[in-house]
């Protein structure tokens, strides 16, 4: 049955439908709006709150910082020269060592850097020098590219408003400072290496006796924990103050405590290098052992005997730096009292380093001699503690007796006559077999007189002096004496007749009167290849020792006089060079004369009344 509904019907069904739509639409509209309109609203509100909170956060924070930057001043520094320390010591001593007397050798042979433009500035005629070249040593790097680290090169030092009040000098007396603090800490990276790698290693360890450990390494760690102690001290001086510190009153603080150490592993230097051959030799597991911990990269590819010598190094080198530090300090200022006394601690402490072991050599090579010498038909006690092996040699005696004519010539013939030279007599002896000598004659130092004969004699070639010796005014026995060199024969009368030192320099200065004229008298040289004595009358050197050169051979030796300790001695021309400029030969003997008359200052104080 179809219905069949009215127009009114279908209009009124058709309204109810669409109302109850557009009420279904209105509810699902208002429900998504409202989730929607709280979630944005909810999300803009945290959004809000954590920014509020963040910049709350980081007001707080500034404020805090603020204050602990103005309660702890020096914490930035620390940072700084934990930087500069810990670039430094990454380089291993040895390396360190020979870049810096590379550049010493540099300064002491011509005009520092930054000379010029310092002159410029105090003139007016030129702007300020940049700090890049002020710095004695800002050219220099390892070989392995990583710059050596520099007092100016401090982010806190170049940010510092300061900065331009430094004079050119200032500023090299503060590099000079900051570098005895990064070379201690390049050193005490070596010496690590030496303990803990070498020292404290199992394997090696377990193929050494006690004694042989103890000859080897000797007070190693305690070198060690001294430096560390030391470095400590002068990296705290850094963080007071980084721009105005000193460093030469800690070094005078430190000397009884570096006394102690050095002094005895200095002293054991004989045992240790008796030691280390030995064991090459005779210990079968020693050099395998030896070679491997060598190979290591930390070792950087250098041997044991490098590590096990830079206490040696490291007291000279520690010297030359206060000296340093003494040559660019103020005249009459209190950090040149300061820096002298330093200094001359630190070179007593040398001279007594040298003195133990010279004494240790001199008794046990008495000992050695005294059974091969012997005397005719005389009692002569050769052992005594104040005496010693001054030069020993074969010369040959000229026959004056006996001629023969060789053609149209006369020869005399030689015979060959041994030379024992002490510091209070002579031995002239003659070989009875390999090791052992009969004395004919001797006579005391104060009782020999000798001629030079500059010219050859007719008949003699060769490099001729005479040679008497006397007992009281009587003449006891005379000799011709033959040299195969010029230089052989220099240092065989040096050697019996030793100048003082001071009065050459006095009686040049009265020869040529004015001091720039001196300059040009006295010949300076420098060395660029450090040398070990091979002979009693022989002078060792280290890289940048500048010398006074007294004597120079035809056959290449020289006779100098080390201007810093005033030692003489002979060695190989090609070892030094020559200083021809005039300015820095002017600069060194200056400085030289500067630190030797405050020293007399020093220990003869005036006394005002």
């Amino acid at each position: 049955m179809i219905l069949i509904l009215n127009q009114p019907c279908i209009l009124f069904l058709l309204l109810s439908l669409l109302r109850s739509f557009f009420l279904f639409l209105s509810f699902f509209l208002s429900f998504f709006l409202s989730f929607f309109l709280s979630f944005f609203l909810s999300f803009f509100l945290s959004f809000f709150l954590s920014l509020s909170l963040s910049l709350s956060l980081s007001l707080s924070l500034s404020l805090s910082l603020s204050r602990s930057r103005s309660h702890s001043h020096s914490h930035s520094r620390s940072c700084s020269c934990s930087w500069s320390l810990s670039l430094s010591s990454a380089i291993l001593y040895q390396e360190y060592s020979d870049v810096a007397i590379n550049r010493e050798i540099q300064r002491q042979q011509g005009e520092e850097p930054g000379a010029e433009e310092e002159r410029l500035r105090v003139e007016g005629a030129g702007e300020a020098p940049s700090p890049s070249n002020l710095s004695p040593s800002s050219s220099f790097c390892s070989s392995r590219g990583s710059a050596f680290s520099l007092w100016q090169d401090i982010p806190d030092v170049q940010t510092s408003d300061q900065l331009d009040n430094f004079s050119n000098e200032e500023r090299k007396l503060q590099e000079a400072k900051f570098e005895l603090v990064t070379s201690e800490a390049s050193y005490i990276r070596s010496l690590a290496i030496a303990v803990d790698h070498f020292m404290l290693s199992q394997e090696l360890g377990e193929c050494l006796g006690t004694q042989d450990r103890q000859w080897l390494f000797s007070k190693l760690p305690e070198v060690k924990d001294v430096s560390e102690r030391f470095l400590q001290d002068l990296e705290h001086r850094l963080e007071e103050d980084i721009l105005r510190f000193d460093v030469c009153d800690i070094v005078l603080a430190h000397c009884p405590a570096l006394r102690r150490v050095y002094l005895p592993y200095v002293t054991n230097q004989a045992y240790q290098e008796q030691t280390y051959q030995r064991l090459l030799q005779e210990n079968a597991r020693f050099p395998g052992i030896l070679a491997r911990l060598e190979e290591d990269p930390i070792c950087q590819r250098l041997p044991l005997a490098s590590f096990l010598i830079l206490p040696f190094q490291r007291i000279t080198r520690l010297k030359m730096l206060v000296e340093n530090i003494l040559k660019r300090t103020t005249p009459g200022s209190r950090g040149e009292d300061t820096a002298t006394k330093a200094f001359n601690e630190l070179k007593r402490l040398i001279k007594e380093c040298n003195s133990s072991v010279q004494s240790m050599k001199r008794m046990e090579e008495l000992i050695h001699l005294n059974k091969k010498i012997h005397f005719e038909g005389k009692i002569f006690p050769l052992i005594s503690q104040s005496r010693w092996l001054v030069k020993h040699g074969e010369l040959l005696e000229v026959d004056t007796q006996t001629m023969s004519i060789s053609g149209s010539k006369f020869k005399l013939p030689t015979r060959p006559v041994y030379l024992h030279l002490f510091n209070d007599c002579l031995l002239l002896s003659r070989r009875k077999d390999t090791w052992k000598f009969m004395v004919f004659v001797h006579a005391k130092i104060g009782q020999l007189k000798v001629k030079d004969f500059s010219q050859k004699l007719q008949g003699i070639s060769g490099f001729i002096f005479h040679l008497q010796l006397c007992e009281g005014q009587q003449l006891k026995h005379h000799i011709l004496l033959k040299a195969h060199t010029e230089s052989g024969k220099q240092r065989w009368i040096t050697a019996m007749f030793p100048s003082d030192p001071l009065e050459d320099i006095e009686q040049a200065s009265e020869n040529y009167g004015d001091f720039y004229c001196l300059i040009d008298y006295l010949s300076q040289v420098q060395c660029i290849k450090s040398y070990q004595a091979q002979e009693h009358d022989e002078l060792t050197l280290e890289k940048a020792d500048i010398l006074q050169a007294k004597t120079i051979t035809s056959d290449g030796w020289v006779e100098g006089i080390r201007l810093s300790d005033g030692e003489r001695g002979w060695f190989p021309k090609t070892n030094v060079e020559e200083i021809t400029n005039r300015s820095a030969r002017l600069r060194n003997l200056r400085e030289n004369i500067r630190i030797k008359s405050f020293n007399l200052h020093l220990e003869c104080p005036i006394v005002m009344v």
